[in-house]
């Protein structure tokens, strides 16, 4: 047994905090409940939680033969540093993978190649470990051939895990400050702290002298460790933000669904006052055109009437509108895959987003029950939004995945964004940013109901000049059954 007391040294301490402070950086993550989260991070910070746990224990392990080496037999010491070498590997794939994970969410297609990473290193590693580790030793493993099987864990998974992670959430940071620009810069300097850790993890062997300083390289690794456990701890409470967001959005909609109730009846009654006269004015001009035709009417009162034609159809869009938000009935739903709806309202909106640079990343999920043709009137309304919001071009990114019972869909889009004072009226009926004239304000409203006819949520969220993202949540047919 050891006795981890016994003739502390500097370097005992040093491995002692280290290993702290990742070990520190599981419980962070474990501890913290990201149930019902739609940032991206969610789906993947329990790799990260793994790395910090495995990443720990290593260190801790590291520390038996450094005190009790003098005490322990061969065999305990080789068994000890042959668990340390395995930890050390597993905990720089889970880096790695946690990289991939967040850097494949953000680049969907372009990245599809990074699936195969892990694989290529992992020959490389075991490439490295059997020259090195094999060379001079023919085929028996020694103290020799777990050092160099370390090594390689470094300089193949430690280095590639940590430069993709690092990438990963400086780009992230940008999702992340929609709700919180404090959270999203922390979020940013974990990011480049796990470059310095690449670094000084990945390319300097245990034990390495700084030249100059003439101190170890596992200084630099734990202050390192300290910053990154630090700005990703801080980081986390972007999940308790995102849950009081999300409370105050519900008992806005609870108010909502009040107001739109008792609206919804007066536009019913609007819509048939203005439906009637436009009727009969639609029917007087189809009259006057049939005895025009029979005598001959002058080019310049065809035209007139072509004008007011228009603008009895546009009045009647209107009515149709109004007529559609005050009666969400119910209809009967079907199993349906969303992707294909998806994929529908894209061709439908192709002639409309030729500007625009549209990536799916529509990943394989359950069907859900709902009626097609009006879920593909939502996406169609959504995309719109957002084509029509980058008049110059820019890129929309659509995302399907399953989480919890749900199917999520994404919808993002590089614009400028909507002012913090409007977004809580985005899902208000009548309310446009655009000019008069150029909509009715009620597209997203009807958005709402029908996803909530769903059974189902739909949130925006948006910061200027940082983008506009919709989900669209929806039951899976086993949950909605």
């Amino acid at each position: 047994m050891f006795n981890l007391f016994d003739h502390i040294t500097p370097i005992y301490l040093l491995y002692l905090f280290y290993g702290a402070v990742f070990l520190f950086l599981g419980v962070s993550i474990a501890a913290k409940d990201m149930q019902g989260s739609d940032l991206q991070l969610a789906d993947s910070l329990w790799m990260l939680g793994m790395f910090g746990f495995l990443h720990g224990a290593h260190e801790w392990l590291e520390l038996g033969p450094l005190i009790e080496g003098k005490t322990l037999s061969f065999q305990e010491i080789f068994v000890v540093k042959a668990a340390a070498a395995l930890l050390l590997l597993l905990s720089f794939m889970f880096l790695l993978q946690f990289g991939i994970s967040l850097v494949r969410v953000l680049d969907g297609k372009r990245v599809r190649w990074i699936k195969a990473v892990p694989a290529l290193l992992f020959l490389i590693w075991i490439l490295y470990f059997w020259y090195y580790g094999f060379h001079n030793e023919g085929s028996r493993i020694d103290m020799q051939s777990l050092r160099q099987a370390g090594l390689g864990a470094r300089y193949t998974f430690g280095l590639a895990g940590g430069l993709v992670t690092s990438y990963g959430l400086i780009a992230n940071s940008r999702e992340v400050r929609t709700l919180s620009r404090p959270a999203s810069q922390k979020l940013r300097y974990a990011g480049i702290t796990f470059g310095l850790y690449a670094v000084f993890a990945g390319m300097f062997s245990s034990g390495y002298q700084v030249p100059l300083l003439a101190v170890p390289i596992e200084v630099f690794r734990g202050i390192a460790g300290f910053f990154i456990t630090y700005f990703i701890a801080k980081t986390l409470n972007i999940f308790d933000i995102e849950a009081r967001k999300k409370i105050e959005q519900h008992m806005r909609r609870i108010v909502q669904v009040e107001k739109l109730s008792s609206l919804g009846q007066l536009a019913a009654g609007i819509a048939h006052e203005i439906n009637n006269p436009l009727t009969n004015a639609s029917l007087g001009i189809q009259t006057l055109r049939r005895k025009m035709k029979s005598v001959g009417g002058e080019r310049e009162f065809a035209e007139k009437l072509d004008a007011v034609e228009r603008n009895i159809d546009k009045a009647s869009t209107i009515a149709q509108e109004l007529l559609q938000f005050s009666r969400q009935k119910d209809t009967e739903f079907v199993p349906l895959d969303v992707n294909i709806v998806i994929r529908g309202a894209i061709t439908l909106l192709s002639y409309k987003s030729k500007n625009v640079d549209l990536a799916q990343e529509l990943t394989p999920v359950p069907e859900v029950m709902g009626d097609p043709r009006k879920l593909e009137q939502v996406i169609i309304n959504v995309l719109s939004n957002s084509v029509e919001a980058m008049p110059e071009g820019g890129s929309i990114a659509v995302s399907t995945r399953r989480k919890n019972g749900l199917v999520k869909i994404r919808i993002a889009d590089t614009g400028p964004g909507i002012p913090e004072e409007h977004l809580s009226r985005v899902f208000d009926p009548f309310f446009t940013t655009k000019e008069i004239g150029a909509g009715t304000g009620l597209g997203l409203s009807i958005c709402y109901g029908i996803i909530r006819q769903h059974h189902g949520a739909i949130e925006l969220a948006s910061a200027p000049a940082q983008g506009t993202t919709v989900t669209i949540s929806l039951p899976t047919k086993e949950r909605a059954v």
